[in-house]
């Protein structure tokens, strides 16, 4: 063998190994996904249930798989059960849902016992204060927060336990939006409601 052929050979030994090595990644696949959120697994669940009732393989425009699709990557809250409920009863025009039906398979996500559940810190957390932007959002009908609003006075307390102080700024910041009235189920009664779950799980 001649000497460039050795040569040859020495430096593809060298070269294609490195090469082979980069290649190798390694990715999280879709099960590390949060079984409460919208994911494609749980789309293609709502698209079968919206094929059920509709007979056709094009999901409606508007309709349950659309209105899951908007919120891909969301957690199921009641916001995205309620818009996966008013796609469904687009598409069969009816106002009660069908059992087994898009809505109710939501509705199952959201309040299935199967479902590993949040703890219950009791604590000004990441969780507690989307919940209470959740609240606020009811309230306002807009995305964001408002300025000196309830989500705003709560972010200012992060990861302080929930106490009569930071629940009195978050009354304070819900009744800016509200013109001067707490509301049942607003903001505070989210924070007062997280409080109490973490002291019946303690």
């Amino acid at each position: 063998m001649s000497r460039s052929v050795l040569t040859k050979a020495f430096r593809l030994s060298n070269i294609n190994p490195r090469k082979s090595s980069l290649r190798i990644v390694c990715l999280k696949g879709p099960a590390a996904a949060n079984k409460r959120s919208i994911n494609s697994e749980t789309i293609s669940k709502v698209t079968a249930k919206e094929k059920e009732l509709t007979g056709s393989d094009e999901p409606v425009p508007g309709g349950p798989t659309a209105q899951a699709q908007k919120h891909a990557g969301d957690r199921v809250n009641r916001k995205v059960v309620s818009d996966i409920t008013k796609g469904e009863k687009k598409v069969t025009g009816r106002e009660t849902l069908v059992k087994g039906g898009p809505g109710a398979y939501a509705q199952s996500i959201a309040t299935s016992a199967s479902n590993p559940q949040p703890e219950h810190s009791g604590r000004l957390n990441s969780e507690t204060i989307s919940a209470i932007t959740e609240a606020e959002k009811e309230l306002t009908g807009q995305d964001k927060p408002v300025t000196g609003g309830p989500t705003a006075k709560a972010q200012s307390h992060t990861g302080e336990p929930i106490n009569s102080q930071n629940l009195h700024d978050i009354t304070e910041g819900e009744k800016q939006v509200t013109g001067g009235a707490r509301v049942k189920g607003g903001p505070t009664s989210t924070a007062q409601s997280e409080l109490a779950k973490s002291r019946k799980s303690t």
